[in-house]
C-alpha cells in the first residue's frame, strides 16, 4: 500500500518482495488457495507459539476479529462496551455489530491511549467490558486497566491492531489482554494487505470464533481431510470471515521478517526525534518506559497556531505524504453520543502524520524534517 503525492515520499509503503511472492506461488499449487487451508492452520499455529496464546483465530481483517471477540464473549443487546476514543472506530462498529452500546473513553494527552481514569467513571451497571487500543502502535495501560476489570468483573479485549512488535512491560502486544484482535492490513508492520487475527488465552473463546468465523459450521478444511463423506451442520448463525491461504502465506513471511522491519521504522523514529525535537511549533510522541512502539504511525501535535490544513497541502504540493492521524469517534455522525472526550478531541485536531514506514530512506527522512520547518512557519494562523 502506497499512499503519496506525484513522484515523492508516501505516507505509508507496504514491505513485500520476493519472498512473499514465491510464498503466494506455493498456494497456486496448492489447490488450496481458499480460507482456513493449510498456510491458515500453520499461520494460525505460529500466532499461538508467537504469542504464548491458547489459540489464534486467522480472520479476513481485525474488524472481523472485534465482532467475532464480541460474539464470543457473549455481547448482547442493552450490553455498554466502553472503547477507546481516539482510534479508527472498528471497536465501536463492533460493539453495535451485535445491538450493543459503545461508551467513548477520553485518553491521556501525552499517549493517545485510553486513560484508566475515564475507564473508571464510565462503568455502570450496564457495563461488560473494555476495549483498550494500542493507539498507533503504541500499548495502552494494561496494569491498571486489567486491575479495574477484575475488580468490577468486566472482560478486556486488546485491540492491538496497529501494535504487532509493540511491548509493555516485557510482554509482546496482543498477548496483553486475555482476548486481543490483530491487523495486517497494508500500512501495518506485518502485512498480507488485508488481514487479521483474534488471539485468545481460553481455547473455548478461539473455537467460539472459529466457528462464527466459517458461516457456523467450522472447517472445511478439517472435514475434507475425513474418509467418506461427512455433512457439516449450521450450528451457529456465522460469517465469512475467513483468512485465504494466499494472505496467510505471505504473513507467514512477513512474521519472520517482522524484526528487521521494526527496527528500521525504529531508526526512522529516532531520525525524526533527532532533527526535529527542537522544534517549538510541534510535540513529538511519548513512549512511557514501561513500552516500547510499533511506529504504525509517527504523529506530531501541532501547536494551535498552525493551520494543519494549509501545512498538510503545502507537503502534499511538494510531494511529501501525510494524513490527519486518526478519529475522535465521540463526534463522528454515525455515534451521534453526545458525549464529551475533550483530550481526543484536541487530538484529532491537532495531529498530523508524516510518513512512517520500513522502506524509508534517511535523506527521505531529512527531507520531511527540512520541509516541515519551513512550512510550520509559512502555515502560521495570523494573531
Amino acid at each position: 500500500m502506497t499512499v503519496t503525492t506525484r513522484d515523492g515520499i508516501p505516507l505509508v509503503h507496504a514491505s513485500l518482495g520476493e519472498r512473499e511472492l514465491a510464498a503466494t506461488a506455493e498456494v497456486f499449487a496448492s489447490g488450496w488457495p481458499a480460507g482456513q487451508g493449510p498456510k491458515g492452520k500453520a499461520l494460525e499455529a505460529r500466532l499461538r507459539q508467537d504469542y504464548g496464546v491458547g489459540d489464534a483465530v486467522a480472520s479476513s481483517n481485525c474488524g472481523a476479529a472485534l465482532h467475532l471477540a464480541m460474539l464470543a464473549l457473549g455481547v448482547e443487546p442493552g450490553d455498554e462496551v466502553i472503547v477507546a476514543d481516539y482510534t479508527f472506530p472498528a471497536p465501536a462498529h463492533a460493539v453495535r455489530y451485535v445491538g450493543a452500546t459503545p461508551v467513548f473513553a477520553d485518553v491521556r494527552g501525552d499517549t493517545g491511549t485510553v486513560d484508566p481514569r475515564a475507564v473508571a467513571d464510565l462503568i455502570s451497571a450496564r457495563t461488560v467490558g473494555v476495549i483498550a487500543v494500542d493507539t498507533l502502535g503504541l500499548p495502552a495501560d494494561y496494569a491498571d486497566l486489567m486491575a479495574l476489570a477484575d475488580r468490577h468483573g468486566l472482560f478486556v479485549v486488546e485491540d492491538a491492531a496497529c501494535a504487532v512488535g509493540a511491548t509493555y512491560r516485557g510482554r509482546p502486544a496482543g498477548a496483553l489482554a486475555p482476548v486481543a484482535c490483530l491487523s495486517f492490513h497494508g500500512r501495518k508492520g506485518a502485512s498480507s494487505g488485508e488481514g487479521g487475527a483474534l488471539l485468545a488465552a481460553d481455547p473455548v473463546i478461539g473455537a467460539a470464533a472459529r466457528l462464527r468465523s466459517s458461516f457456523g459450521i467450522g472447517s472445511i478444511y478439517d472435514q475434507a481431510q475425513a474418509a467418506g463423506l461427512p455433512i457439516p451442520s449450521f450450528t451457529e448463525i456465522g460469517y465469512n470471515y475467513k483468512l485465504s491461504d494466499i494472505a496467510a502465506a505471505i504473513l507467514l513471511v512477513q512474521l519472520e521478517r517482522v524484526g528487521e522491519l521494526l527496527e528500521r521504522r525504529r531508526a526512522v523514529a529516532a531520525a525524526y526525534e533527532a532533527l526535529l525535537a527542537d522544534e517549538e511549533l510541534l510535540t513529538l510522541p511519548h513512549v512511557p518506559e514501561d513500552r516500547t512502539h510499533a511506529w504504525q504511525s509517527y504523529l506530531v501535535t501541532l501547536d494551535s497556531r498552525v493551520d494543519r490544513s494549509g501545512l498538510a497541502a503545502a507537503l502534499r504540493a511538494q510531494g511529501i505524504g501525510c494524513g490527519h492521524g486518526t478519529w475522535a469517534c465521540h463526534v463522528q455522525p454515525v455515534f451521534d453520543t453526545g458525549r464529551r472526550c475533550p483530550v481526543s478531541a484536541d487530538l484529532f485536531r491537532r495531529n498530523l502524520a508524516i510518513p512512517m514506514h520500513a522502506e524509508l530512506r534517511p535523506d527521505q527522512v531529512e527531507r520531511v524534517a527540512e520541509v516541515l520547518r519551513t512550512e510550520l512557519r509559512n502555515n502560521l494562523r495570523p494573531n
